[in-house]
């Protein structure tokens, strides 16, 4: 049997539409990092940056489970000696709700230069509208 690779210009990238409302963080973030390093392509190799765009919708309304809302904890190092702050997930939810998610997301790709690549074709809006009805997003499973 033979392995083919796909070339740099074969790639073909779709854009796809998850609505995080109602669904809980982890879960939703596992299934957004598979679709943004191409895990649901046959053509799928782990050195090869072949995945797809995705747009999350409701970031607000994610679900965290648990007593999470008050106890999971979210970093921030200012630069400056003894700055770190932390913040409680209520308060990141009120102020910066996409922050979850991309944070979520973050940490369960691989930690190298196609992570931040990949990275950049996560789009997350708080609420219901988005900004890439023209590319035409398909809802995604999941």
């Amino acid at each position: 049997m033979k392995t083919t690779l796909v070339k740099e210009n074969e790639i073909e990238r779709q854009w796809w539409l998850v609505d995080a409302a109602g669904k809980p963080l982890g879960r939703l973030a596992t299934e957004i990092a598979a679709l943004l390093r191409g895990k649901n392509k046959v053509t799928y190799a782990p050195h090869i940056d072949q995945g797809d765009f995705v747009v999350v919708v409701n970031a607000a309304e994610v679900k965290l489970t648990g007593n999470k809302e008050e106890q999971k904890v979210y970093k921030h190092y200012t630069g400056y000696p003894s700055g770190l702050r932390t913040f409680p997930a209520r308060h990141i939810r009120a102020k910066q709700p996409t922050r979850m998610i991309t944070q979520a997301v973050s940490g369960m790709l691989p930690k190298n230069k196609q992570s931040r690549q990949m990275l950049r074709r996560l789009r997350v809006f708080a609420g219901g509208e988005h900004a890439h009805g023209a590319q035409k997003p398909e809802p995604a499973g999941v």
